[in-house]
């Protein structure tokens, strides 16, 4: 009987290691990161004023290093954790082409297109379809771009939710990468 129980163990432990040595794609998300940055502001930095409802209103120059292998798409999505009402969404792109590693400054697109080379453009919280600065009611508000290296192309038109592209975006995510910027009023 002791015999039995010491296989069953070693069998056991056998089985655990060697699951234990596999990687999904979500542990990937994990381990492969992507760096964002953006020549109009440092990370932690407050966002000048040209890029939010004081200013011009444009969207920010950002860039990003190469991702990991396997990448299809990238997906930019820009939120205020800190509105009074919850988590707002300023901005939020999907199926960029692998070939860019940048977004110039107040980027030309409207969300209407469905050519398979262009970048689409989710609805922000305002309801509207493109970029949204910082607009903060009181107080200094973070601002964060967080940057997907995904798998796939997100199989959804131009115009959707934060929440519907994130629900695509589930279990192929390779890498991501985030920058915060601050804001006030």
């Amino acid at each position: 009987m002791r015999t039995h129980v010491v296989l069953l163990i070693m069998a056991l432990n056998i089985v655990l290691s060697a699951c234990g040595t596999s990687t999904t794609p979500t542990e990937a998300a994990v381990t492969n990161q992507l760096t964002i940055k953006s020549d109009a502001f440092a990370s932690g930095q407050s966002i000048p004023a040209k890029y939010s409802c004081i200013g011009r209103n444009i969207s920010p120059p950002l860039s990003w290093n190469e991702p990991p292998a396997g990448t299809q798409s990238f997906a930019l999505i820009m939120d205020d954790p800190d509105a009074p009402i919850g988590t707002w969404v300023h901005w939020v792109l999907y199926n960029i082409p692998t070939a860019k590693r940048d977004l110039q400054e107040d980027l030309p697109i409207t969300g209407k297109s469905i050519d398979p080379n262009a970048i689409y453009v989710g609805k922000n919280s305002s309801s509207n379809i493109g970029y949204d600065g910082p607009c903060p009611p009181s107080g200094t508000h973070r601002y964060i771009f967080k940057l997907y290296a995904l798998d796939a192309t997100i199989n959804l038109l131009p115009g959707a939710s934060k929440e519907q592209i994130l629900k695509e975006m589930d279990g192929h995510i390779l890498a991501q990468g985030e920058l915060v910027g601050t804001f006030s009023k």
